[in-house]
């Protein structure tokens, strides 16, 4: 699924507005919950990650390859800061994003839409997953999956959920599972024992390292609070 670039900005401001109603008024513990997806960060970290993505942005601050240095840096520059103001920062930066974004292009989408789902996972709150966005995510990094695979010179992987499919039909290795679930394995959200329970055709083992798109796949199962 392809959004235009007005679709998806709208797709933004959706998943944003989403956010802040996940996080607004929550209890300094909830705050303080660590994030299962981003185990080095609490809720109120991840927040300030996905604040400090916007305002970089705009201030001409954005890496070009979103490295660790760059993300943990608006989390340290935003230390001590509750929810409030860091929402407000952020719908501060709305207008002004909207506005980047119909001009440079929609990136900042994918970093909304993976971690709203992060921070549904930290605070057991299911909820979006069948939202243009994410679809959209997930056939571009269903893509990224299966250039790994050429990359590594393995034959074609199929990933078969209940209303998507990926790869071809005579795939040596086919992963089934979900569709909320297979959107949440190609960005790196799922781990390698839950892919191999997920294998219904060949052996995964070879392809597992090409589903760590953004980073290590994690430790221990995550479910994002899926139902």
């Amino acid at each position: 699924m392809q959004l235009t670039d007005a679709e998806a900005i709208e797709e933004w401001t959706r998943a944003q507005a989403r956010v802040v109603e996940l996080v607004e008024g929550i209890p300094a513990a909830e705050a303080a919950r660590r994030v299962p997806a981003c185990p080095d960060w609490s809720v109120r970290d991840l927040l300030a990650h996905v604040v400090g993505y916007s305002t970089d942005v705009l201030a001409g601050r954005e890496a070009d390859d979103h490295d660790a240095r760059w993300t943990q840096a608006q989390v340290d520059a935003r230390a001590g800061r509750g929810t409030a103001p860091l929402i407000a920062e952020w719908r501060g930066n709305t207008g002004p994003l909207r506005a980047w974004m119909a001009e440079h292009g929609v990136r900042p989408l994918n970093d909304v839409v993976i971690h709203e789902q992060d921070l549904r996972g930290a605070l057991g709150i299911p909820g979006a997953h069948d939202t243009a966005a994410l679809s959209a995510l997930r056939d571009r990094f269903a893509g990224r999956v299966a250039d790994a695979v050429a990359a590594a010179g393995l034959a074609p992987l199929g990933m078969r959920g209940g209303t998507w499919s990926h790869g071809p039909e005579d795939a040596a290795v086919v992963v089934r599972a979900p569709d909320f679930d297979l959107a949440r394995a190609v960005v790196a959200r799922r781990s390698a024992d839950q892919l191999r329970s997920w294998t219904v055709r060949g052996d995964v083992e070879p392809y597992l390292d090409c589903f760590a798109t953004l980073g290590p796949l994690p430790r221990r199962a995550l479910t994002d609070g899926a139902t």
